[in-house]
């Protein structure tokens, strides 16, 4: 019989689990507190649970764990991690360090299927869908990397990851049940504990699954939008003429908002496509009544695609356009751009 990986499971389903084995079910509990140590890794260290509870576990049970085989570092700080899962694939996460908090971008999926034309991992297609457990596991081997890199034992204090972006390889919204038990998992007190509030969840307008995210998971909201117009949007985007502007728009003003907290909308820039004011004064009318933020990204440009970043005074007058308006408009400085680290560069099989 092929054993559990436990790291797949959430704290009902090994409740559940636990149950099935005859055990109690606050063992659930105790082993999903040791589970989410940084470097645990053998049922034998689970002091605090009996020698013949300990041998049943190993049994029937197994800890699966991520490796990076490859890490490189930006001049900015940034880390991106490649790492090797069990069939042999890659996949690739990216540590943005910044002077109060640690940022790390998950990925989903190995590769993408959407073929956005101005991304990098949109040329890898879609291999399959990550395991919850491999989606847990950037971040558990991301926060093993920095323990070590800080030098703190185990028990000691070291740096924490303090937000999670699902910003990586894959569209999180198409592997839609391993996010949110991934997520439920990243949350839970006695895991990783982690704030709704300091996890966005990003989409290029899966709309069906947008407002179910938001009933299941209270995390941020983050949504590609590049475009206002369904034309530049085709052309870019071919999620758009499944899921066309205005379905997408409507579906981001019946997404449940938590009180206090606004979308995230993403607008990347590219120079003589979708910069002009006049895109800008459009994209201000189509966002009306939409509870959100903008972050505008200065696209980073690549050799595979004939796009480029338009001057920094285009990107300006854009943002000024959007901010008269009332908008709040971020304007995102691009990291880990010489490792192939930022926004749409991540292509770990192809490198």
């Amino acid at each position: 019989m092929e054993k559990m990986d436990l790291k797949s499971l959430t704290l009902a389903e090994m409740t559940q689990w636990v149950s099935e084995l005859g055990l109690k079910p606050f063992r659930a509990g105790q082993i999903f507190a040791w589970l989410y140590r940084p470097g645990f890794d053998d049922f034998a260290r689970m002091t605090d649970i009996a020698k013949h509870v300990r041998a049943l576990l190993a049994e029937k049970a197994t800890i699966s764990r991520l490796e990076a085989v490859k890490e490189e570092r930006s001049t900015d700080g940034t880390v991106k991690f490649a790492f090797r899962l069990a069939d042999g694939h890659l996949i690739e996460s990216v540590l943005i360090p910044e002077e109060d908090r640690h940022t790390l971008c998950v990925s989903s999926q190995v590769g993408c299927a959407m073929g956005c034309n101005f991304c990098l991992t949109g040329t890898m297609g879609f291999k399959r869908n990550l395991t919850v457990a491999e989606i847990v596991g950037q971040v558990d081997s991301t926060l093993l990397w920095l323990q070590r890199q800080a030098g703190a034992g185990e028990g000691e204090t070291s740096p924490r990851i303090n937000n999670l972006v699902f910003m990586g390889m894959g569209e999180p919204l198409l592997n839609f049940d391993n996010l949110i038990r991934a997520i439920q998992i990243l949350m839970e007190q006695r895991g990783h504990d982690f704030s709704g509030r300091r996890i966005t969840v990003s989409t290029c307008g899966i709309v069906p699954k947008m407002k179910e995210l938001g009933e299941k998971v209270p995390v941020n909201l983050a949504v590609s939008l590049h475009a206002a117009d369904d034309e530049t949007r085709d052309l870019l985007m071919p999620i758009n003429r499944t899921y066309p502007l205005e379905e997408l728009l409507r579906a981001c003003r019946e997404f449940p908002l938590p009180p206090r907290r606004r979308i995230m909308i993403e607008y990347a820039m590219l120079k003589g496509i979708n910069d002009s004011a006049a895109a800008a004064r459009l994209l201000v009318k189509k966002l009306h009544g939409i509870r959100c933020k903008i972050n505008i990204l200065p696209y980073n440009e690549t050799p595979s695609f004939p796009y480029r970043r338009p001057d920094d005074e285009t990107i300006e007058a854009f943002r000024q356009i959007l901010r008269k308006a009332g908008h709040t408009t971020l304007l995102r400085t691009s990291r880990g751009a010489d490792i192939s680290a930022a926004c749409g560069q991540l292509a770990g099989e192809k490198e």
